[in-house]
């Protein structure tokens, strides 16, 4: 995917976002978020994939410990849906890790815990 196309899938995801946010408003637990937001971005042609499995690989070994991307949209961004009342340096270094271990390298953190959509966005590319 160039990186128009990755520009693309984030702009829909991010307009996805602010238009389930505009109309739940926030206060909700973070699964009706993403499938809401899952909803909304097949409603636009978007392949989206829920709870992705995310294996860790150690010395050559794939081990399934459990971790999960909450949405997967175009095989490409990942997207992980938080509702805390501030993102914590934690949840981008969660963002990065989940970017890193899946071999991709665009994702977006979503706070839906805010006011307006807008203030809860956060981009990332991993550098690799």
């Amino acid at each position: 995917m160039s990186g128009d196309e990755r520009n693309r899938v984030s702009g829909a995801i991010v307009d996805s976002a602010i238009a389930v946010h505009r109309t739940l408003g926030p206060g909700l637990l973070e699964s009706t978020y993403q499938a809401c937001l899952a909803f909304e971005l097949q409603k636009r042609g978007l392949k989206v994939a829920l709870e992705v499995p995310l294996p860790v690989v150690y010395e050559g070994h794939k081990l399934e410990v459990g971790y999960r991307i909450d949405l997967l949209v175009e095989d490409q961004v990942v997207v992980e849906v938080k509702a805390v009342d501030s993102l914590a340096p934690i949840h981008r270094a969660q963002l990065l890790s989940y970017l890193r271990l899946s071999g991709r390298s665009l994702g977006l953190l979503l706070n839906v815990n805010v006011v307006l959509m807008k203030d809860g966005i956060v981009r990332m590319r991993d550098g690799y």
